[in-house]
């Protein structure tokens, strides 16, 4: 007789994969592989650095599966990297107004993503997307306070069917040359889902509304779709390096 229990919660049955290469990469690492397979009947001493190079294309177009919490009143990370600074700061002007955020400073969270990072970003929250904005703009290092207002950066506006607006701002950094946005105004999209990408380096800001605290610290490292950056009614997280 074939059993009936079920198995025991926490049993898993994931495994490791390795991530796919997102649509948006593919023709790079195609060139790059297609320039070191030449470089065997042209000038072979290049061949392994390019082939290499074909590795290191590959991986920053690396786009892994990301499972994401669910709940009321949580705002998750849209970036993988390294979070460089929380601090309530005055709104840009592009995401003031009372069709954005309104006029009132916010508390942004930044996170910083190197050339080792996953660069495809996510939505922090489930709603209708609102607004996206692009700006042309300089290339200063990312993690500089002025790459905020100076630098190539698209701006994003969600609002939730409880009518919080959520923005954040993908900001194109010392090596980037390309915002790429996947969503527009009036797509529906889920906590977690993929908005958008920075090509090589570059940084993502979040504007919590009032009410959220923030559940991560100066240092530490956000996984996009998956961290908890801010839960609502919450105390600010601490933390220590260590």
């Amino acid at each position: 007789m074939a059993s009936t229990e079920k198995p025991p919660i926490g049993t898993s049955t994931v495994k490791w994969r390795f991530p796919d290469i997102h649509p948006e990469g593919r023709k790079y690492v195609l060139i790059a592989g297609a320039i070191a397979l030449a470089s065997l009947f042209i000038w072979d001493v290049l061949t392994w650095p390019l082939l290499f190079l074909t590795l290191g294309v590959a991986a920053f177009f690396r786009d892994p599966v990301r499972t994401t919490p669910q709940g009321e009143g949580l705002i998750v990370s849209p970036a993988d990297g390294l979070i460089t600074m929380i601090e309530r700061v005055p709104l840009p002007p592009e995401l003031r107004g009372p069709q954005a955020l309104g006029e009132e400073p916010m508390v942004r969270v930044s996170v910083f993503m190197s050339v080792f990072d996953v660069h495809v970003n996510r939505t922090p929250i489930t709603g209708t997307i609102r607004h996206v904005i692009y700006i042309s703009g300089k290339f200063f290092n990312a993690d500089l306070d002025k790459a905020s207002d100076e630098n190539e950066r698209q701006y994003f506006v969600v609002e939730d069917k409880n009518g919080l607006r959520v923005g954040f701002t993908q900001i194109a950094g010392l090596v980037a040359r390309r915002i790429v946005s996947f969503v527009k105004p009036g797509d529906m999209i889920v906590a977690g889902q993929r908005v958008g990408l920075i090509r090589f380096g570059s940084r993502v800001d979040v504007f919590l509304p009032e009410g959220y605290a923030a559940q991560v610290t100066l240092g530490q490292r956000a996984i996009a779709g998956e961290t908890i950056l801010a839960i609502r009614g919450g105390k600010p997280a601490t933390g220590v390096a260590q």
